[in-house]
């Protein structure tokens, strides 16, 4: 190909590279300017919505869900929008998004479950931010429900994030579900105790525990003869919020008031029988 040949075909090149530009240039400028003032307006309706329903009296834990579709939608338009910049027709699309919505989902059914999960969790609210919950095998306190995953922070403050299917799809125990909790404990005495004066000793203890609710009222009982015990079972109900707290308390207090009463705490302990040959025979 000689030079002038050459020439020529860088001519027809930068010709044809022109008119796309100025058939498309234009087109593809507002599509990058929409899409960045399109995501900028995405996050900052999140944002609002958040806001707007933490000033409300919306519950708190369906305030991600609301900012989150909010940020999503405006981006769903955004996208629409986009397209038709561009003289797509949206509507000749949902066969192909359908296609791809189906292959997409296949690949995806641990996330979308756990999408629809949030969606249910959300709308039954089983527990609310600051429950005191065990969910998917986790234990703490409720920080976040989002779309996707339950967020907990445990007792000695480490967060975990937990997949919302397996949050709705497992047993769910709210420990701060009901304004009050029952303390179960069992307390050992030995067979040379007085039963009915050991009984009277626990009943005074819990009197004296301003945490221990007087309705209803504690019940202390016999409840078996252990291998080494007279086992009472003493059950107080408290406020879920001091149930620990009482807990522990209760358990000291226990101890050393049945002590100071001459109550004793036998240790397990068996009898064993030596028989000589001798003496057998």
């Amino acid at each position: 190909m000689n030079p002038d040949e050459l020439n020529q075909t860088g001519q027809e090149a930068i010709q044809q590279v022109l008119q796309l530009v100025s058939a498309w240039g234009m087109q593809v400028v507002g599509a990058i300017a929409l899409l960045i003032v399109g995501y900028w307006v995405a996050g900052r309706a999140g944002r609002v919505t958040r806001r707007a329903l933490e000033r409300g009296s919306v519950d708190e834990q369906l305030v991600p869900f609301f900012s989150q579709t909010a940020h999503y939608f405006v981006l769903a338009v955004v996208v629409i929008a986009v397209l038709q910049l561009f003289g797509i027709e949206t509507t000749s699309l949902v066969a192909v998004i359908g296609a791809a919505g189906l292959a997409v989902g296949l690949a995806l059914q641990g996330t979308l479950s756990s999408f629809a999960a949030g969606v249910l969790l959300l709308v039954t609210r089983p527990f609310k931010i600051g429950n005191f919950v065990s969910v998917g095998g986790s234990v703490g306190v409720v920080a976040e429900v989002n779309l996707f995953t339950t967020t907990l922070n445990t007792p000695d403050n480490i967060q975990i994030m937990v997949p919302n299917s397996s949050v709705y799809g497992a047993t769910i125990t709210n420990f701060s579900a009901n304004p009050t909790r029952r303390i179960d404990l069992v307390i050992g005495i030995s067979y040379d105790d007085d039963i009915n004066k050991a009984i009277r000793l626990i009943e005074e203890i819990l009197g004296q525990e301003e945490r221990v609710l007087k309705d209803p009222a504690p019940v202390v009982a016999a409840s078996e003869l252990g291998d080494s015990s007279v086992n009472l079972i003493v059950r107080p109900w408290v406020d879920s919020k001091n149930f620990a707290a009482t807990r522990g308390a209760l358990i000291q207090a226990l101890k050393e008031g049945l002590e100071r009463g001459g109550c004793s705490f036998p240790y397990p302990q068996q009898d064993v029988h030596v028989v000589s040959a001798a003496s057998s025979s």
